[in-house]
């Protein structure tokens, strides 16, 4: 029997985690074990949208991210 190998990185994935840490940036951050600059710029370069919450804490920072990843 073998086990699949999931990649975090893979934008489904990636979306699906931050469903399960209930939209929370920060502790998706923590989960993953980076910062939460890096999981904003991962989010921006996936699309993946905010919550309302992280709207409002991480709009900025998250938009200008997306903003230097897809120009």
């Amino acid at each position: 029997m073998s086990s699949l190998d999931v990649d975090p990185l893979n934008p489904q994935v990636l979306e699906r985690n931050y469903d399960y840490a209930q939209k929370n940036v920060w502790l998706l951050a923590m989960w993953y074990e980076c910062d939460v600059q890096q999981m904003l710029e991962l989010l921006a370069e996936h699309e993946i949208g905010l919550s309302r919450n992280d709207r409002l804490q991480f709009g900025v920072d998250y938009h200008t991210a997306k903003r230097e990843l897809h120009g």
